[in-house]
């Protein structure tokens, strides 16, 4: 059974940092793409990051290049999403999703995710 559980979200300060897990089971990570996305408050779903199953990374948002940085244990089975200079806009709930493929992208668009979690709160204020 597939399952996906994020955590490491809270409240922080305009400028601080954040590093939010997705531990994974019912699968393994090194043969999935896994990406991170966000709701924001009043805003859509948004593609963030994803990582292919090779380990290469993809900033989607322009927002958030440069500031946040996926990575991945293969061991543990975890995907992390460090972010950095956090700002107001940052806030939203955070997801953490499975690719049914091996890469995040496909035909340039993000593929077709068949799972991710219940999402974690991230509040970015002062």
């Amino acid at each position: 059974q597939v399952q996906l559980a994020e955590s490491g979200g809270g409240l922080a300060q305009p400028g601080g940092s954040l590093r939010l897990s997705c531990a994974a089971s019912g699968f393994t990570i090194s043969r999935y793409g896994m990406a991170w996305a966000r709701q924001g408050p009043g805003k859509g779903f948004e593609w963030l990051s994803g990582i292919d199953s090779d380990g290469t990374p993809h900033y989607s948002a322009p927002s958030v290049k440069g500031r946040f940085t996926i990575s991945r244990d293969i061991a543990s089975n975890t995907v992390y999403l460090q972010m950095n200079n956090l700002r107001a806009e940052d806030t939203a709930l955070y997801l953490c999703a499975k690719s049914a493929s091996p890469t995040f992208y496909c035909r340039g668009a993000p593929c077709h995710h068949d799972y991710e979690g219940p999402g974690i709160q991230v509040n970015v204020s002062s």
